[in-house]
């Protein structure tokens, strides 16, 4: 598997793709944080926190991550290396988790540079300074939220061989997924379920992870939706057996 997860790190840094993604992370990021007039601007906020990073990321990469994974299968469909590596002495689940630790490590490098933000904002703030534990507990959400991006988007690109269309499939779950059940509560339609439905969502489990507080509800529930869609992606895969 180690093999597989060099190929797919060298195959986004070979052909360009994961300096393009982490490129327009950081400078779409940098634009509203330090440049853009407006509220997320650090300095005419007048207040030590990264609260524009927290609030655009989860927006920025629902574009950029089904971008990343779009290609993850529908490519080697497209090109024939499908039947290939599947004819290989590799398990599904092997082939899955290279492909997902491989987006995972492209998250990661976009999030690394994001700290020099940190540092300099935990600089120049006056005292008492910025709130660390919110910050840190919302770079785990973002992070979780990414992951979970990932998991979504190697499942989209595993029902086609069409890039275009992986990725509007993997824009939409994301969407509906971080989001969606969010304005399903908003309406206020479903009386004391409306509490449940929210909770479905991921919007409401990263904004709790960002107060500060890993609670271990939000990082399992994190988890399980990683673990779900990656199910989802073997399922899809042994499907050609059938």
């Amino acid at each position: 598997m180690l093999t597989l997860l060099k190929r797919e790190i060298n195959n986004f840094f070979n052909s360009l793709i994961g300096y393009i993604v982490i490129a327009v992370f950081l400078t779409i990021i940098s634009l509203f944080l330090w440049v853009f007039p407006g509220q997320y601007n650090i300095l005419e906020s007048g207040y030590a926190n990264l609260e524009g990073l927290f609030s655009l990321g989860p927006y920025v990469f629902l574009f950029l991550i089904p971008a990343i994974t779009m290609r993850f299968f529908a490519d080697e469909k497209k090109s024939g290396t499908i039947e290939m590596l599947l004819t290989k002495p590799i398990t599904d689940l092997q082939i899955i988790f290279s492909k997902f630790f491989a987006g995972l490590v492209l998250v990661l490098f976009s999030l690394l540079p994001t700290l020099i933000y940190f540092f300099t904002v935990s600089h120049y703030a006056s005292y008492p300074g910025v709130d660390s534990g919110g910050i840190w507990g919302s770079y785990f959400g973002l992070f979780f939220l990414g992951a979970t991006f990932v998991a979504i988007g190697l499942f989209a690109s595993s029902l086609t061989e069409n890039q275009i269309i992986s990725f509007i499939i993997a824009l939409f779950l994301c969407g509906f997924a971080f989001i969606g059940f969010e304005m399903i509560y908003s309406l206020d339609l479903f009386g004391r379920f409306d509490l449940f439905i929210r909770d479905l969502g991921m919007y409401s489990h990263y904004m709790s992870m960002g107060r500060g507080v890993i609670d271990t509800r939000d990082v399992l529930y994190f988890l399980s939706i990683i673990a779900v869609f990656l199910l989802f992606t073997k399922i899809k895969l042994e499907s050609r057996k059938w």
